[in-house]
């Protein structure tokens, strides 16, 4: 009997992270304006925060600054990070400004063909931070 509760606490265990992760996804396309998932294909993939597509262990850079401000809720933790302003894949463009671009802001190779100070007049024109705060 007492293996059979222990089972039971391990399976509730690993389905209350399966469960979460999912969540957390669909958290960030909601704040980030990302186009949903639809007819049942990921057009999003985990790699916005995750170095491969379908997630688990292996942060980028940018996932790296949102789990560092993960004291809350994953909504204030994307925003906290973008509003940090940082560059976490070091390639001149800030976090926040390749989100509102399209691109991956912790992938190096992922950045807009437009200048920083462009993105930056568009982005404050359309805003600024205050699109992403978590509603």
């Amino acid at each position: 009997m007492r293996k059979l509760g222990l089972l039971f606490l391990v399976l509730v265990l690993v389905a209350s992270v399966a469960v979460a992760r999912p969540a957390y996804r669909l958290a960030l396309i909601e704040q980030f304006h990302l186009v949903p998932d639809k007819d049942g294909v990921r057009t999003i993939t985990c790699q916005y925060c995750h170095i491969n597509p379908g997630g688990g262990p292996g942060w980028n850079p940018f996932g790296e600054l949102v789990r560092s401000n993960l004291k809350t809720s994953i909504n204030q933790a994307l925003y906290d990070a973008l509003a940090e302003m940082k560059d976490s894949s070091g390639d001149g463009y800030p976090d926040v400004l390749k989100v509102f671009a399209g691109f991956l802001p912790g992938d190096p190779n992922s950045k807009p063909l437009v200048s920083v100070d462009f993105l930056m007049q568009a982005f404050l024109k359309a805003g600024g931070l205050d699109i992403y705060k978590p509603k």
